[in-house]
């Protein structure tokens, strides 16, 4: 996965007419918007990644003039223009906040950065000659109300991604939809992309977790959502605050950040009663006869981490396998080794290294 090449925000789009046809046609590649920076004072730093935690690799003065190459998603900022979880691509890993950015007039049609590579990306119907149909409902079969159809070959303006009906397009098959405005949404499997897929958000998604404050502010930020799961579903606090500390390293990963998924949950087909959706991933795993390899795989997207805590804590509680270790659910070392016995992980050391969390930074207190 490229370093931060990989986040979206909403576009502002007006609503559609109803079975209307619908028409739209690709700009040039070369266009380029363009933003005059305001900070009220000070230069605004360009980094390398959409997010304050990422290197600082240029400035822009304030009232200056940039060219806009593409946005992504990345940290919610409260900047001197707006409050934003938009960023701007200006040029090669060079990124500002369109919190302190006039896009003078041209933010609704500015397009998304393709992962993988920081070109903007433009989506357009691709059907085979047929007409595409603007549903108003992605979970409903064919017999969902129709706001309308694009053309073979249409642009299409996405404001973000949800979790749908499965449809075939012969060339692919996917669960994805884009919604294009409120209650009007198309299939992903008939949409390409000009200069590679995006890195989209789901619709109604958090912006991206950026960890701060170090270990101390993590704890922090996520004992109430282990505290939650707890009273919830019985798994004790101090044990998932370990394991989310070990599995994300601190909330660094791509997974966590990204898509609030704070334990390596899997699809298996499904995104479950609480994720929006399932994405596809990179992943390290180690097989228990021995020896680790890296293996791709679809992992659960959630709207914020207080769903992926709950989705956890139903996982360990609800399935038989874990039986033997919700019995000692008011023991968390116990516990720990239990889960690890049952096959929750694959590292020979995983209790181990969970006792030793609970133990360095007394999350046993949240279990009280």
């Amino acid at each position: 996965m490229g370093a931060y090449n990989i986040a979206i925000r909403f576009a502002v789009i007006p609503t559609l007419a109803a079975a209307a046809v619908l028409t739209g046609a690709l700009p040039a590649h070369s266009t380029a918007a363009h933003g005059t920076v305001s900070t009220g004072g000070g230069p605004l730093n360009a980094r390398s990644g959409p997010a304050t935690d990422q290197e600082i690799v240029d400035t822009v003065d304030d009232g200056a003039e940039t060219p806009v190459v593409c946005k992504v998603r990345g940290e919610h900022i409260d900047g001197h223009v707006r409050s934003s979880a938009t960023w701007l691509g200006i040029g090669a890993d060079r990124w500002i906040s369109h919190a302190y950015v006039d896009l003078n007039g041209e933010g609704a049609d500015l397009p998304w950065c393709s992962a993988g590579a920081q070109k903007a990306t433009y989506a357009k119907v691709a059907t085979g000659g047929t007409a595409l149909n603007v549903r108003a409902d992605a979970d409903a079969d064919a017999g969902s109300a129709l706001r309308g159809t694009y053309g073979d070959g249409a642009a299409v303006q996405v404001a973000c991604q949800v979790w749908g009906r499965s449809v075939d397009a012969g060339a692919a098959e996917t669960n994805l939809w884009y919604r294009v405005a409120d209650e009007h949404h198309v299939s992903a499997a008939h949409i390409t992309w000009t200069d590679g897929e995006p890195w989209l958000p789901w619709c109604e998604q958090d912006p991206p977790s950026i960890p701060s404050g170090g270990e101390q502010g993590f704890i922090d930020q996520h004992a109430p959502a282990a505290e939650d799961s707890r009273e919830a579903t019985g798994v004790p606090a101090s044990v998932t605050l370990a394991q989310a500390i070990l599995e994300t390293g601190w909330g660094q990963g791509a997974l966590a950040r990204e898509d609030h998924n704070m334990f390596g949950m899997k699809c298996f087909g499904s995104p479950g009663e609480h994720a929006l959706g399932c994405r596809d991933y990179g992943t390290f795993e180690c097989s228990p006869a021995g020896g680790c390899f890296d293996v791709d795989a679809t992992f659960r997207a959630y709207a914020g981490i207080a769903d992926s805590y709950r989705d956890h804590g139903e996982l360990l509680s609800g399935w038989s396998r874990y039986a033997t270790a919700m019995e000692h659910k008011d023991d968390p070392d116990r516990f720990a080794r239990e889960i690890h016995k049952a096959g929750y992980a694959t590292d020979p050391q995983y209790a181990d290294k969970l006792i030793e969390l609970m133990e360095n930074y007394d999350l046993y207190q949240y279990d009280a």
